[in-house]
């Protein structure tokens, strides 16, 4: 028995037991180390092999996916600035609401009809020959396009490109100008019925003759009854609505009071707040080629969009919020779209080197102009170029010019390089050494715009994300060459009658995919008239959900890093 306060071998309590040590003992303590030794070191450089291999995984997964100059490393989380700066009348209907003759704007294309004669007029070979009124049936040779003088001056471009034109009194109307001046210029009086005359300034009327010819000889003032200077006008296709048709449909004073206005109000310092608020951290903000020009650009485009760009970049840094500009719209048009400021549908941009070398320019005074302000993070060089308009060996030659013009001014800005719309491949771009540091390829994605998508049902959308999406997604990411960018994509589609839940789970599907680009996406568009397009309609209703963290499938990857981390930590103790 044991003394109270010893233990069972009589040592006082918090006192180390002292006893002497023979050789045995050290024998045995020799021996034991000997045997351990080899066990011990191999389990320590396993761990430490383990843990090197989940930093240099982590590190992979940290920084190859990362963009520079965002906080925290992270993707870019987007939204579109789309009809603010480049006017897209879909997005915004009432800037157009107040246009005399608002349907006979820049691009509208006409038909005219011969009441005495039921022919319709007609282009030869499309243009560039005589004028006839003797086609029983409407097609390309019988349609023209409007180039708006005013709210009742016109002129008429032919399928090929020439123009109606006169030399006066008398004389027989052709299409062989190949540009257009006060020959091509007609006047229009019209009833409300679309009954048309149609004069010269000199006051002559041009009528269907009974050779089938269009002439300039009318006598007197014709009335709205079934006359030789009596047309029908049939409007065939009014769907041009951009910068070119409002600042031209308006009276420049009037354009430039509704442009003041809507860039004023469409978006102020109140929308990077909700932005900032929810998450997102970069604005692509699309501009017009006419910018370079503020505050007096070229006729009719109205000045201005300058000053309300360099208040986006104040209100961005105030948010910590990163810019991406977009040349939207260049000279000539890039794809004929109203929203490249195409007057008439033609593509001029690729056919004319001044208009290439023109957009240069423009890149040239965005980027002097925005490479140090702390807020940029990047320069689109064009948006949206055409597949069928468009060569790649010219859009390349542009690329890498426009590439080389960014890093003059910045070497660290990222220089983005749009996809071609249409039918072409993005992997003709990595094939096409656009420049080595900081590329983006930006693609487009809409389940959209394609008849292929017209008959599909909410599950058939969803499963085309994961299924055709993902797999291109994926080959790109792990491309060698620029990151990739889904630069617009929207929580719209086809489907008749889809419910909350329906948009819910499609947002979701897009979300969870897009997340995984390299570079990160964005929503087209901040603010719409036509509410699933608007970002801000779709979270205040709670149709589309954000989800700013990784995909599900790196969340997993991330948390196998740091339970196997976790479990390493703990071995080594």
């Amino acid at each position: 028995m044991g003394v109270e306060g010893l233990n069972p071998e009589n040592t006082p309590v918090g006192e180390k037991k002292k006893r002497k040590t023979g050789p045995e003992d050290a024998s045995y303590i020799t021996t034991a180390v000997i045997e351990l030794r080899p066990a011990l070191y191999m389990e320590l450089m396993f761990c430490k092999w383990v843990l090197a291999f989940l930093l240099y995984c982590w590190l992979i997964f940290a920084v190859g996916f990362s963009v520079e100059g965002l906080h925290e490393n992270s993707r870019v989380r987007g939204v579109n600035l789309g009809g603010w700066l480049v006017i897209e009348g879909w997005i915004k209907p009432s800037l157009f609401y107040d246009i005399l003759n608002g349907d006979m704007l820049d691009g509208t294309e006409v038909q005219f009809k011969s009441l005495t004669l039921q022919k319709y007029v007609s282009a030869e070979n499309g243009g560039g020959m005589e004028v006839t009124v003797d086609r029983d049936i409407p097609s390309s040779w019988e349609t023209f396009r409007l180039w708006r003088v005013s709210e009742s001056i016109f002129q008429f471009r032919t399928s090929q490109g020439q123009f109606l034109t006169c030399n006066g009194d008398g004389g027989n109307v052709t299409a062989a100008a190949e540009s257009a001046s006060v020959t091509e210029t007609f006047y229009i009086e019209r009833n409300l019925n679309n009954r048309v005359h149609i004069k010269l300034k000199s006051g002559t009327y041009l009528r269907a003759s009974k050779a089938n010819q269009l002439t300039a000889d009318y006598l007197g003032t014709p009335g709205w009854d079934d006359n030789a200077a009596t047309f029908e006008m049939i409007i065939v296709s009014n769907i041009l609505h951009g910068d070119y048709q409002l600042a031209n449909g308006h009276e420049h004073d009037k354009a430039k009071e509704v442009l003041k206005k809507h860039r004023n109000t469409f978006i102020t310092v109140e929308d990077f707040n909700f932005l900032y608020r929810h998450g997102i951290n970069t604005v692509r903000i699309p501009v017009g080629w006419w910018i370079a020009f503020d505050p007096n650009p070229p006729a009719p485009f109205i000045g201005g969009s300058l000053e309300a760009l360099d208040n986006a970049f104040s209100w961005a840094q105030a948010f910590s919020i990163k810019c991406i500009i977009d040349l939207h719209a260049a000279p000539g048009s890039q794809n004929g779209m109203e929203h490249s400021a195409s007057r008439d549908g033609k593509t001029g941009w690729p056919t004319s080197p001044d208009h290439i070398s023109q957009t240069l320019d423009v890149i040239d005074f965005l980027a002097s102009r925005y490479a140090k302000h702390p807020a940029l993070l990047g320069i689109e060089l064009l948006n949206e170029p055409s597949a069928g308009s468009v060569p790649l060996d010219i859009l390349v030659s542009f690329y890498k010019q426009g590439y080389q013009i960014v890093r003059k001014y910045s070497s660290t800005a990222y220089v983005l390089f749009c996809q071609r719309i249409g039918n072409a491949d993005p992997f003709e771009l990595y094939q096409a050494n656009l420049g080595s540091e900081n590329t983006v390829v930006d693609l487009h994605y809409y389940n959209l715009f394609d008849n292929f998508f017209v008959n599909m049902s909410s599950l058939d959308n969803i499963q085309y994300i994961y299924k055709n999406r993902q797999t291109q997604l994926q080959a790109l990411n792990s491309a060698n060459g620029p990151l990739v960018f889904i630069g617009e994509w929207v929580n719209e589609w086809n489907v008749t009658g889809g419910s909350q839940t329906d948009y819910q789970d499609f947002g979701r599907a897009q979300l969870e995919v897009y997340n995984a680009a390299s570079f990160g996406w964005a929503y087209w568009t901040l603010k719409n008239d036509i509410k699933h397009w608007d970002f801000e309609w779709n979270i205040q209703s709670n149709y589309l959900q954000l989800q700013l963290g990784y995909s599900s499938s790196n969340q997993i990857f991330i948390l196998v890093l740091f339970l196997g981390l976790a479990c390493g930590c703990s071995f080594l103790h």
